[in-house]
């Protein structure tokens, strides 16, 4: 489904993205990932062992100058870029009169803009290769406010589902197309510390129709899909995998 197309995913060390990347790379992708976290060396290495293609480098997504060199690298070692996904994230979980100035910033910084800026490093390498596919990783929390204390982090997710729609309409005519994936509760070292809780865990099992937690490669099946030709009549796209939860 994604052979030898050459996707980059950011926060890829580890949770999601890491699943993304084994996803990927077990389509026949050429997966860089691209993360903080230096344990994204021993996934993509852990990849290639298994007889995937992948490379890691060290990236910080509120660095547009860090996302230059990066995209750079890629279009170097590879000729072209295929597919971005834009999955790193941060969590900030509090009532809003607590939430600081610093963890404000830092949650835009990394949500909103990181996604930004990394639409921004690819869509040149994407114009040049004729076409390319972007898939943003939102949240079901930019579509609905369906958990306290997520006020900064649903604004930021908002934010990437409608600049994804705007970066489809502005980049159509290139061949380049750009898709959101809203992802309910998944089973992630994110949400581990709330899942810890055997309470929560049965409340936010018992949000979804399906009655249970989603599962980090359900969510991966997705973004596969979305960055191959399977999905090429779609573009400005919200995908929801939540179990239901928004569907009532």
């Amino acid at each position: 489904m994604l052979e030898k197309k050459v996707v980059l995913i950011t926060g890829a060390a580890k949770g999601m993205g890491e699943s993304h990347a084994r996803i990927c790379a077990g389509y026949g992708a050429i997966v860089v990932l691209a993360d903080l976290d230096l344990n994204g060396e021993a996934v993509a290495q852990s990849i290639r062992e298994a007889g995937g293609q992948a490379s890691f480098y060290k990236l910080n997504v509120t660095s547009p100058e860090n996302w230059k060199s990066v995209i750079d690298a890629i279009l170097k070692e590879h000729s072209r870029l295929d597919g971005l996904v834009n999955n790193a994230g941060i969590v900030v979980s509090k009532p809003t009169e607590e939430i600081t100035e610093a963890e404000l910033n830092l949650c835009i910084d990394v949500n909103f803009k990181g996604t930004f800026f990394g639409c921004q490093a690819a869509l040149p390498a994407f114009q040049a290769a004729g076409g390319g596919s972007i898939v943003n990783i939102s949240s079901t929390s930019g579509m609905v406010a369906n958990l306290p204390g997520l006020s900064v982090y649903c604004a930021t997710k908002a934010a990437v589902r409608l600049f994804t729609k705007a970066v489809a309409l502005d980049y159509a005519n290139y061949g380049i197309r750009a898709n959101s994936v809203h992802p309910g509760t998944i089973e992630t070292p994110m949400v581990a510390e709330y899942l810890a809780d055997k309470s929560t865990e049965e409340l936010l099992a018992g949000a979804a129709i399906l009655k249970r937690v989603g599962k980090a490669s359900e969510v991966s099946e997705t973004v596969a899909f979305l960055l191959s030709d399977r999905s090429s009549y779609m573009t400005g796209s919200e995908l929801v995998v939540d179990g239901g939860v928004t569907a009532q």
